[in-house]
């Protein structure tokens, strides 16, 4: 294919300048001449972003991440290199309204192909409850504490959905290799929905369908699979629970014989083990798979959502 270049926008041309020459051409091998490449340029958000677009652009695309390995997603602050990185992409693929400042960016951008993975398929408002009872029994003063929740990615079906969108949405921006995006994307969407058979299977028959997290990001995956989620946070990582909320998450864990409250390896589990100490509970990993990294219980998407699986199976038990 023969790579697009482009004009450098304001915004971004005023971001290389305030880098500063010397800054500039240290970097010039990777991020600021992202399109230098030869193949197709795709900045993506965040890890979740950036595996659809490796697994349905293959050899084809050249695949950049604006968050770390390690980095809180939900924190980034994109730098002037990153906007620079951007401009001179061929695609941005990203998650509206989880990173304020890539929307920014992308916003003020001029790239010709901008893919919003939420358009891909339907947001919906979940607030600390979520799935099962949560409507009639989440009586906490958090309750109303919703929003249109990002975490499509945890739910097989709906991260299936992105996918195809995605991989449309590379066959008319690249249309010299689309026969393979199609085809990837076809693959991809067989083991999303081998995953969602697994995962349908396993959860079938546990002895309670209420598990207790730190952070609201399992509420797609707790109501594709006939669960209930129960965050001690909302939809931020960082909130903190008020006294009250922990008191009736330990008398919410007695009665639906919740044995474990789950943490996420990106932020710190003092929350979770506060928690469980007081109520009498273990802890245990449950990966919002917002990043890979050597805590990971796995080393791609497929294998830390089979962690989650085996995760979820032995806090839930089985009848």
């Amino acid at each position: 294919m023969n790579v697009r270049r482009r004009h450098i926008s304001a915004a971004a041309a005023i971001a290389v300048t305030a880098l500063g020459t010397g800054t500039l051409s240290g970097c010039s091998g990777d991020s600021v001449a992202a399109a230098q490449t030869g193949k197709f340029d795709v900045v993506a958000s965040f890890y979740p972003m950036a595996f659809l677009a490796e697994q349905i652009g293959k050899g084809h695309v050249h695949v950049t991440s604006l968050t770390s390995p390690g980095q809180e997603p939900h924190d980034l602050e994109i730098s002037p290199r990153q906007i620079a990185q951007l401009e001179e992409s061929d695609a941005v693929l990203y998650l509206k309204n989880l990173q304020p400042s890539v929307d920014d960016a992308v916003a003020q951008s001029g790239l010709k192909t901008k893919i919003d993975a939420g358009s891909l398929t339907t947001l919906e408002e979940h607030g600390n409850e979520v799935g099962g009872h949560a409507a009639e029994h989440d009586t906490s003063e958090n309750s109303e504490e919703s929003g249109k929740d990002p975490h499509i990615w945890l739910d097989p079906v709906k991260y299936a959905e992105v996918a195809k969108g995605v991989g449309a949405a590379f066959e008319k921006a690249d249309p010299d290799h689309a026969a393979d995006y199609r085809k990837n994307t076809a693959a991809l969407v067989k083991k999303l929905d081998e995953l969602n058979t697994r995962f349908e299977d396993g959860l079938a028959n546990t002895r309670t369908k209420v598990f207790l997290t730190t952070h609201a990001a399992f509420g797609y995956l707790a109501e594709r699979y006939g669960l209930t989620e129960e965050a001690i946070n909302g939809l931020d990582p960082e909130s903190e629970p008020s006294a009250a909320r922990v008191k009736d998450l330990e008398k919410m864990a007695r009665a639906d014989g919740v044995t474990t409250v789950f943490y996420e390896t990106l932020v710190s589990d003092k929350t979770a083990k506060t928690v469980a100490r007081d109520a009498g509970l273990k802890t245990d990993v449950l990966d919002p798979i917002e990043g890979i990294t050597d805590k990971s219980r796995g080393t791609d998407y497929f294998s830390v959502q089979e962690a989650n699986l085996k995760a979820l199976r032995t806090a839930l038990g089985e009848k």
